[in-house]
């Protein structure tokens, strides 16, 4: 861990684990042991070791219609700019400089690469940030047990819409060659389906 001294070797980090396809929550401790982790795990590891460096240890959800799959980011401020991390089976869902303004800048800046197996533009909306100081006393940085507690809070905070109805109905399709791109090293096992 103390060789993680910068976001971007933190990113590096989650992007040398193997995705994990497994449901359950791994905490910083064993995705440290393990060197596996789903999106979640990865934020939460990120924000573990961003802490370590002074900063807060605040976390993202994205929010997709219904016919994807979530997203966690791990967020960072520098200069006043907004930056990410995380661990995604999808290339373009990873890692963002710190150079956005807001976080709604932020987050659009994943919309293009948010998409399912049907090649569906699927981001919607997004959460406030959790700050993961307020878990401090429930050890969840090396109790897995503790994870669950946080996606339930993540469940509660306000949410963002970030396009219309409308617009959503208007959207073109994902192409062939930015599909394949993004899935570039995914594990299959762990691409959302949808029913």
């Amino acid at each position: 861990m103390a060789r993680l001294n910068s976001p971007c070797k933190i990113q590096a980090f989650l992007d040398q684990l193997s995705y994990s396809v497994e449901e359950g929550y791994r905490c910083p401790l064993r995705v440290l042991r393990e060197r596996t982790a789903h999106c979640f795990d990865g934020a939460v590891f990120a924000a573990a070791a961003l802490s370590r460096l002074g900063h807060p240890p605040l976390i993202l959800r994205l929010l997709p219609n219904d016919r994807d799959d979530d997203h966690l980011l791990a967020l960072f401020k520098r200069y006043g700019h907004w930056g990410a991390l995380a661990q995604s089976n999808f290339v373009g869902l990873r890692f963002r400089e710190p150079v956005y303004r807001t976080l709604r800048e932020l987050v659009l800046s994943y919309f293009e690469q948010f998409y399912n197996v049907e090649h569906e533009k699927t981001l919607r909306a997004y959460t406030r940030p959790l700050n993961l100081q307020v878990f401090g006393d429930m050890r969840w940085m090396v109790d897995d047990r503790s994870l669950e507690k946080i996606s339930q809070r993540l469940d509660r905070i306000p949410r963002f819409s970030i396009i219309t109805e409308k617009m959503a109905q208007g959207l073109s399709p994902l192409d062939q060659r930015s599909y394949q791109a993004g899935l570039l090293g995914a594990n299959k096992k762990g691409l959302y389906r949808p029913t």
